[in-house]
């Protein structure tokens, strides 16, 4: 049985994430010059695309779709059952494939990546979005 507590709460710390991504989508050269701005810009996609990935996980395990290949995987199955529309389970697959170059290999990341990203937060928007209003309500 999926918990909706659980799901509820891990998507408010998505929105959470958010609203800091879209007020540091928006903050001035001088902001951006600190050395830290970044840093934490990519920390908190982390945590966001984390977030998005532990309900997909949770949902896989509670409706004994699983055990997913790996978190990607638990995304896909989202949309192969009909939990995220097709097209929205793909771009959040490559989310994941972003979040998976931040961690393990966050000094090689291409910053100019990081701000594209930061420019449309669609994928993760449309993600609690779903939730909120499941397809066809």
């Amino acid at each position: 049985m999926v918990d909706e507590v659980r799901v509820l709460r891990l998507l408010r710390s998505i929105s959470d994430d958010l609203a800091v991504l879209r007020a540091e989508a928006s903050a001035d050269p001088g902001r951006r010059a600190d050395p830290l701005w970044l840093r934490g810009v990519k920390y908190t996609f982390v945590t966001a695309i984390e977030a998005a990935v532990d309900v997909a996980q949770h949902v896989c395990a509670a409706q004994g779709w699983g055990p997913p290949r790996d978190n990607g995987d638990a995304i896909r199955l989202l949309g192969a059952h009909g939990v995220l529309p097709a097209d929205l389970a793909d771009r959040l697959r490559r989310a994941v494939e972003f979040r998976n170059v931040l961690v393990p290999d966050y000094v090689e990341v291409d910053n100019a990546v990081v701000l594209e990203r930061l420019a449309n937060l669609s994928d993760l928007d449309d993600f609690v979005a779903t939730w909120v209003a499941p397809p066809g309500s």
